[in-house]
């Protein structure tokens, strides 16, 4: 089952239309995002069955690997279809203890998108996100940075990742701002304000840890009831309740299994009614 209805559709930026439903490439990586997978043919074949799909939103960072992710997309993917769009974030280190460290400084970020463009094999990145804000750096001056970036052409849309409004109204002041990537899903709704300004200014939200399975526990018999009603798995449904949330949001489910990529894709078909959502309220 592939994504067939092209009127569930977004337009980041204004001018480049994706599906709702993306692809998140954290896990074509080593264990806990470290290093290089196990089977990097696998890690192909996951890409081209999401593109085969219609799966034509990607999403990935220098973070995952670190540089792992970037890498096989652009040996499985480049040169890209043209109706695709790849987005990648920088701004965050990843070391071997498994920690995630902001480093917002400009001249960092604008070394970093030097390789990111390597690595991915273009000119331009689609869809440059700052990864996160780091409390060490004005977050102005990384935003400033990513602008400049935008000006010399090297990124085509600017992105921002785990901010509050404060920080995307800010934001919204030194550069056209056309994604924020937060937290949430049907159990974590932490950032609906942040949701609810994207929604209010025609910005794409793209909710990372979508199906995340500690939050979700915590809705599982809602999440199992509305999933038997339409013979379907409480991930599906989850996905599904995503899409129903907002006409800005663009779920981008991360897997490392063809299998898990189909099912995922099966969620765009599922038509939640009234009931449903409101049992998931």
């Amino acid at each position: 089952m592939a994504i067939e209805n092209r009127s569930d559709t977004f337009e980041i930026g204004g001018d480049r239309t994706v599906h709702r439903l993306g692809y998140g490439a954290m896990r074509l990586t080593g264990e806990d995002i470290i290093g290089r997978p196990d089977d990097e043919e696998a890690a192909h074949q996951v890409l081209h069955e999401a593109i085969a799909r219609g799966v034509d939103f990607v999403d990935t960072a220098d973070s995952y690997g670190p540089c792992v992710s970037e890498r096989i997309i652009g040996e499985a993917l480049a040169p890209y279809p043209d109706d695709l769009v790849v987005a990648t974030k920088g701004g965050l280190l990843r070391n071997d203890d498994g920690d995630w460290i902001p480093n917002g400084d400009p001249d960092y970020l604008r070394n970093a998108i030097l390789g990111s463009l390597d690595r991915l094999r273009v000119d331009s990145i689609d869809l440059y996100q700052l990864h996160r804000p780091d409390p060490d750096v004005a977050f102005e001056d990384s935003v400033h940075a990513l602008a400049e970036l935008k000006d010399e052409g090297k990124i085509d849309h600017v992105g921002l990742s785990n901010v509050d409004v404060d920080q995307l109204e800010t934001a919204r002041d030194v550069v056209e701002i056309a994604t924020v990537q937060n937290r949430y899903n049907v159990a974590n709704r932490e950032h609906d304000d942040v949701l609810d300004a994207c929604e209010d200014a025609g910005i794409g939200f793209i909710p990372w840890y979508p199906m995340g399975a500690g939050d979700l526990e915590e809705r599982a018999d809602d999440l199992g009831a509305v999933a038997e009603a339409h013979d379907a798995s409480r991930r599906q449904v989850a996905l599904a309740w995503l899409l129903h949330r907002s006409p800005v949001t663009l779920p981008i489910p991360g897997t490392a299994s063809a299998d898990h990529l189909r099912q995922n894709v099966a969620a765009s078909h599922l038509d939640l009614t009234d009931d449903d959502l409101a049992k998931l309220e």
